[in-house]
């Protein structure tokens, strides 16, 4: 399965209007730092993953992402696929969709 979505992927869901949740998972000083997000999110910490990852509905596609799409989204993809839901993260994580041009809005 592919743990991946490309941000150009992601803007076409959206756009579909399609059944998706997007979780913003930066670290708590990157996210308190950056206020802009990618529309529609909610966040949540990684270092307590294990306490809201079975709460993440299975019936929605989700997608999270972190500053660059490296070990944090990695980590917390693992433990989401392994509760059963059908995520992915975002290649390069808020970097990569800010480059692709992504709507950021200030939360």
């Amino acid at each position: 399965m592919e743990k991946t979505i490309k941000p150009s992927e992601l803007k076409a869901l959206l756009a579909e209007n399609k059944n998706t949740m997007i979780i913003d998972v930066r670290r708590k000083a990157d996210y308190d730092t950056d206020p802009r997000i990618i529309p529609g999110p909610v966040w949540r910490d990684p270092e307590q993953a294990a306490t809201w990852v079975d709460e993440v509905p299975k019936d929605k596609e989700t997608i999270i992402y972190c500053v660059r799409g490296g070990s944090v989204s990695s980590g917390i993809i693992d433990k989401l696929l392994e509760s059963g839901a059908n995520a992915k993260y975002i290649e390069g994580g808020l970097a990569a969709w800010e480059a692709d041009e992504g709507e950021l809005i200030k939360k």
